[in-house]
C-alpha cells in the first residue's frame, strides 16, 4: 500500500531508527516506567526536553508545557489563557476571597464568564472546551452542552490564487472586521474575549488556507485587544508544509503567545510565552502530563528529520504533488477544483461528496490511502519519507480512478 493519508494522526511507522531505539537496553527503564511528570518527573527529564521540544521550538518561545494528546494540549492552553487573562485583571492583588469561594459552585467572579474566539470550519478537539471551538462537522458537536463563544469567519478563498489576488484581499479584510467586531461585542455582553485560537490550515475543516498577511493582522488585532494569541499546530506541525511548524511560512519573529502540538510530535502539549506560565501549581497538571517514551522516540525522529533533510524533501514532493494535482483539475474541470497546499500538506475538491467518497474507495482498492475532509475534499498527509517517485507512482494511480469519474 502506498500510504498519502495516514500521517494526519500520527508519524512512526516501523522505521529502523526507531526499532534500533527500542533494542538499546539503556532504553528499557524509560519504556517500562511511566511516571506521573506532574510531581515525580525522571531525573533527566528537563535535559530530554531540551534535546527534543526545546531544540524546535517556536520563534519567541523558550517554555514548553507537555501533554498526552491534541486534545488536552488545547484544553491546557485554554487555561493558561483564562488564568494569564485573570491575573492580568487583578494585578498584584491576587484572587479575593469572593473569588475563591465562588469558583466551588461555578460561579463567578471566580469562575469567570470569560470566552475564546474560534473561526468557522474549526477542528481543535473533543474535550469540553475543545469542542466548543470546534466547528467542522455536526457528529462532533450534537447534543454536547456548550460555551456562548464568538465564531469568527475563516476565509474563503477562490482559486487559483493569482486570479482572485484582489477577491481574496477583500474575502480577508472582511473576515478580520468581524473578528474585531465580535471582540467588541463579547466584551459588551460581559463575556471578554480572553484568548483567539486558530489553524494556520484548516484541516478536519476541508484544507481552507489562508494568506500570511491575514495571520499576521490578526495577531495584532488580537495584541491590539489584550487577547492571547493561541496557533493550534496539532496538525500541521511537524514538517508536512515544508517548515517544522507551518506558521513559519508567516516571516513573523512574533507569531503567537501560545502553539499547541501533538500527532506527528507523538506527544502532546504547548509552547509559551513566559507571561503565559501559571502563577501556582497544579493548575495546569493531570496524571501524566506526557509520557518520557514517547520523547525518547521525538529525540530519534528529529535525528532522521535532520540527517535524511527530509523538510528539503517534502518541499520538493510537495511541489511534484501540487503541479500533478494542478494538470489533473486541467484535465477533468467538472471533476476536481481548487488544488492547493504547503509542501505535502495538499487538498484538492471533488464535485460533490458522493463522488469524492467513490474516489477514495476505489484508490484504497489500487493501493493508495487516501482520506477525504471538508464538504467534499480530498487530503493528502503523507509521511515525510514520501519522495517525489512515490508522487509520480500515486499520480498515475489517481488518474487511472479518475478516467472512471469522467
Amino acid at each position: 500500500m502506498l500510504d498519502a493519508s495516514s500521517t494526519l494522526s500520527s508519524s512512526g511507522y516501523n522505521h529502523p531508527a526507531l526499532l534500533k531505539l527500542m533494542t538499546n537496553p539503556n532504553n528499557l527503564s524509560t519504556f517500562v516506567n511511566r511516571p506521573a511528570l506532574g510531581i515525580l518527573p525522571p531525573e533527566n527529564f528537563p535535559d530530554k526536553l531540551t534535546e527534543s521540544l526545546l531544540s524546535i521550538a517556536p520563534s519567541g518561545m523558550s517554555r514548553v508545557q507537555t501533554m498526552a494528546c491534541g486534545s488536552c494540549s488545547n484544553e491546557n492552553a485554554y487555561k493558561a489563557m483564562f488564568i494569564w487573562y485573570r491575573n492580568k485583571e487583578r494585578g498584584q492583588s491576587g484572587p479575593s476571597a469572593e473569588d475563591i469561594s465562588s469558583c466551588m459552585v461555578n460561579q463567578g467572579p471566580g469562575c469567570p464568564d470569560l470566552s475564546i474566539l474560534s473561526f468557522t470550519g474549526a477542528f481543535h478537539g473533543r474535550t469540553l472546551g475543545c469542542l466548543a471551538t470546534t466547528h467542522s462537522k455536526v457528529i462532533h458537536k450534537l447534543d454536547v452542552p456548550s460555551f456562548d463563544w464568538p465564531i469568527a469567519p475563516f476565509p474563503r478563498l477562490q482559486y487559483p490564487l493569482e486570479e482572485f489576488s484582489r477577491e481574496n484581499a477583500q474575502e480577508e479584510a472582511r473576515c478580520l472586521e468581524e473578528v474585531e467586531d465580535l471582540i467588541v461585542k463579547w466584551r459588551q455582553k460581559g463575556k471578554p474575549v480572553a484568548g483567539i485560537v486558530i489553524e494556520p490550515i484548516q484541516a478536519e475543516g476541508g484544507d481552507n488556507h489562508a494568506s500570511a498577511d491575514f495571520f499576521i493582522r490578526l495577531r495584532r488585532i488580537a495584541a491590539k485587544h489584550g487577547c492571547a494569541f493561541h496557533v493550534d499546530e496539532v496538525q500541521t506541525g511537524g514538517g508536512c508544509t515544508g517548515k517544522f511548524w507551518a506558521h513559519e511560512h508567516w516571516g513573523s519573529d512574533d507569531p503567537a503567545d501560545i502553539v499547541s502540538f501533538s500527532k506527528k510530535l507523538l506527544t502532546g502539549g504547548y509552547y509559551h510565552k513566559e507571561a503565559l506560565q501559571a502563577d501556582k501549581p497544579y493548575r495546569i497538571f493531570n496524571t501524566w502530563m506526557g509520557d518520557p517514551s514517547k520523547n525518547l522516540f521525538l529525540c530519534e525522529v528529529l535525528n532522521v528529520i535532520r540527517r535524511e533533510n527530509l523538510l528539503e524533501e517534502v518541499a520538493r514532493s510537495g511541489k511534484a504533488l501540487i503541479n500533478g494535482l494542478y494538470e489533473l483539475q486541467a484535465q477533468y474541470p467538472g471533476l476536481l477544483s481548487r488544488a492547493r497546499g504547503q509542501g505535502t500538506f495538499c487538498a484538492i475538491d471533488v464535485r460533490d461528496d458522493a463522488t469524492r467518497d467513490k474516489i477514495l474507495v476505489k484508490t484504497r482498492d489500487k493501493g493508495v490511502i487516501l482520506g477525504g475532509c471538508g464538504d467534499r475534499s480530498i487530503r493528502f498527509r503523507p509521511a515525510l519519507v514520501f519522495k517525489e517517485y512515490h508522487v509520480h507512482l500515486f499520480l498515475n494511480i489517481f488518474n487511472d480512478v479518475l478516467t472512471q469519474f469522467k
